[in-house]
C-alpha cells in the first residue's frame, strides 16, 4: 500500500474529532438560598430537589458537560454578570419587563413557577390584593431578584425558612416566596402561613450567557424531549405531590 494513503488512512480518526465540536463545560449554580425546597435540597443525594436532579438529564440530553458551582443567590448573580458562570435556572417574571439584560439568552419554557405574598392565616384577607405591597415593609430573601422591588420595602433575611421564622416573631407582616417552598417551611418548621396574593407567575428557563447560545437548540431540544417523555411532570410530581395535598387541606 502506498505509503502516503496508508498515512492519511491512519490520520482520519485523528482529523475527524479535530473537526467535530467540542463543547465548553457550562458551569451552573442551583443552590439558591439552601432553603429552596422543592428545587434544591441539599445534603440528600437520593433526592437533590427538582432542579437539581433535572439539570443533568437536560444537559446529558443535550450532550453538554455541567459543572455544579454552589453559591449564594447575590454571588451567583454577580459570576453571571462577570461570565464566571455560564447559566442559571431563573423565571423572567422575576425581572422588571421579563427582560434578562443584552448579557443572556433564554431557552424554552421547563416548568411553571409562583410565588404568593404568605403570612399568617390571621392576616390573610389583608394581602389578598397585590397593590397592598405598595411601600410597605416586606420580606424577601437576600439577593433574589424581584421585578418589583421598586414598589415596596425590602427586608432582606438570609432564606425562605427565615422568612416564616420571622413571621412568627412578629419581625414583618408579610413575604413573598415560591408558594411551594413556603408550604414546605411551614410543614417542617410546625409554624402555620397563609398563602394570599400571587406576586409572579411565570416559567422557570435557562437564562444562558449569550456567548453560549450556539447551545440553544440542543437545549430546546433535551426540553421538548424530557416534557415528551413524561420525565420533566414525574419529577414534578415526585416534590410537589405532598405539598399540593397539604395546601388543599388547609
Amino acid at each position: 500500500m502506498n505509503r502516503i494513503l496508508l498515512l492519511c488512512i491512519l490520520l482520519m480518526p485523528v482529523f475527524a474529532f479535530a473537526n467535530s465540536p467540542v463543547h465548553p463545560i457550562l458551569k451552573y449554580s442551583v443552590s439558591g438560598s439552601s432553603s429552596w425546597y422543592p428545587y434544591y435540597i441539599p445534603n440528600n443525594p437520593e433526592s437533590p430537589g427538582l432542579i437539581s436532579e433535572l439539570l443533568p438529564k437536560l444537559l446529558a440530553h443535550a450532550h453538554i458537560q455541567g459543572q455544579n458551582i454552589p453559591l449564594p443567590p447575590n454571588r451567583t448573580n454577580q459570576a453571571l454578570d462577570k461570565g464566571t458562570l455560564d447559566f442559571d435556572i431563573v423565571s423572567p417574571s422575576w425581572f422588571e419587563q421579563g427582560d434578562f439584560g443584552p448579557l443572556f439568552v433564554k431557552s424554552d419554557p421547563i416548568m411553571t413557577i409562583t410565588e404568593r405574598i404568605i403570612t399568617l392565616p390571621k392576616h390573610q384577607s389583608r394581602w389578598m390584593d397585590i397593590a397592598n405591597i405598595k411601600d410597605k415593609e416586606i420580606g424577601t430573601v437576600m439577593g433574589y431578584l424581584y421585578h418589583d422591588d421598586g414598589d415596596f420595602i425590602r427586608a432582606d433575611f438570609k432564606s425562605e425558612q427565615e422568612l416564616i421564622k420571622a413571621l412568627h416573631r412578629g419581625r414583618i407582616q408579610a413575604a413573598i416566596s415560591g408558594d411551594y417552598t413556603a408550604l414546605y417551611w411551614s410543614a417542617k418548621l410546625g409554624l402555620p402561613i397563609a398563602l394570599a396574593a400571587e406576586h409572579s407567575t411565570g416559567d422557570l428557563v435557562f437564562r444562558l450567557r449569550k456567548e453560549r447560545a450556539e447551545l440553544l437548540p440542543a437545549i430546546n431540544n433535551a426540553i421538548a424531549a424530557l416534557k415528551a417523555d413524561g420525565t420533566i411532570d414525574g419529577l414534578i410530581d415526585k416534590y410537589t405531590h405532598t405539598l399540593e395535598t397539604s395546601e388543599h387541606s388547609n
